[in-house]
């Protein structure tokens, strides 16, 4: 079958899905409907934002559903009067059974993870947190539980020892858009062999919380580092830094850097001890210590550490209030 005669709907909502959106109609594909999430209000004036996947979708003039209940049964006979072959879902909603169930041709997921490892809501976030040297992308058909169906593609990449969300983020995008056209071309022409994924063996990585993001001085150096590289850029690791006026100042940590020189005033010192020169903003820790090197103010810019230091006399740093 040629992959140009498969007819898809395709499900998604950030800026991740719509670069596969973009790759499958530059090459050809055909894109029945566009399913993404209902525009949201945002600002002072409320005006309505569309998702990047409904700009993408717009700009190729694709059909564009935005249900806001995925089980009305009216969206359901929309879908079905489509008759679309084959579903792809890339970071959107879960799907009903009714929905997933429906084309002939099965329904797969992108997910930015190599599963069964991370499965769940933030799985780049996850896997640089725990200093994962290694990620990936897969895509897998779907079935009931999360992230568990039976595995049709994966790529590996490797994760820079300093690399953050944002810059894994992106080259996953890239390289998750490729997988997805390669996996409706294996569909196509049958050359498709799904692998089920092992009982048992899966890591979780759940949506991040604000407590997810609290810096805890008391962890190494290491972890601290993993743990701001793994929320820069959005939605940062926080902090409150107290000047020696005793005046608390919530910051978001945006880059940090792990050091060994050790400064004489904290040799002895408590983690969350702050030792501060006209450029330089080291941090005591459980294990050693840790520069910042940029950071936000609430209420400010993002700004180098450098910059922070012509301001602000910072004496510590601790777990945030906010």
């Amino acid at each position: 079958m040629d992959k140009k005669d498969i007819k898809i709907v395709f499900f998604g909502t950030p800026e991740f899905a719509a670069e596969s959106l973009r790759k499958l109609v530059d090459n050809g594909f055909d894109i029945a409907a566009v399913v993404t999430a209902p525009d949201k209000p945002a600002g002072r004036g409320h005006r309505l934002l569309q998702s990047d996947v409904k700009k993408e979708a717009l700009l190729h003039d694709l059909p564009v559903l935005q249900p806001r209940n995925l089980k009305d049964p009216a969206f359901i006979d929309e879908l079905k009067a489509i008759g679309a072959d084959l579903f792809i879902v890339i970071a959107f909603r879960m799907l009903p059974e009714a929905v997933w169930q429906m084309p002939p041709m099965g329904c797969f997921n992108l997910h930015a993870s190599l599963l069964p490892a991370y499965r769940g809501a933030a799985p780049i976030n996850r896997a640089i947190i725990n200093g994962e040297t290694r990620t990936g992308v897969t895509t897998f058909f779907l079935k009931h539980e999360i992230d568990t169906g039976d595995i049709l593609a994966r790529e590996e990449i490797e994760i820079g020892p300093d690399e953050n969300v944002g810059s894994v983020y992106d080259r996953l995008m890239r390289l998750g858009a490729d997988m997805t056209c390669r996996t409706v071309e294996s569909i196509a022409d049958g050359s498709l062999h799904p692998i089920p994924q092992p009982d048992g063996e899966y890591v979780p990585a759940p949506k991040i919380f604000r407590p997810d993001c609290e810096i805890d001085w008391n962890a190494s150096a290491r972890q601290i580092h993993n743990l701001v590289r793994g929320l820069s850029p959005y939605p940062c690791a926080r902090t409150t830094v107290v000047e020696k006026s005793g005046r608390p100042i919530e910051a978001k940590i945006i880059s940090t850097r792990i050091t060994d020189e050790m400064p004489d005033d904290l040799a002895d010192a408590a983690p969350g001890t702050v030792s501060a020169t006209r450029k330089h903003l080291v941090v005591k820790t459980g294990d050693g210590v840790i520069e910042i090197l940029s950071l936000q103010p609430s209420g400010k810019k993002p700004m180098e550490a450098s910059a922070f230091l012509l301001g602000y006399a910072p004496d510590s740093c601790r777990t945030s209030d906010f």
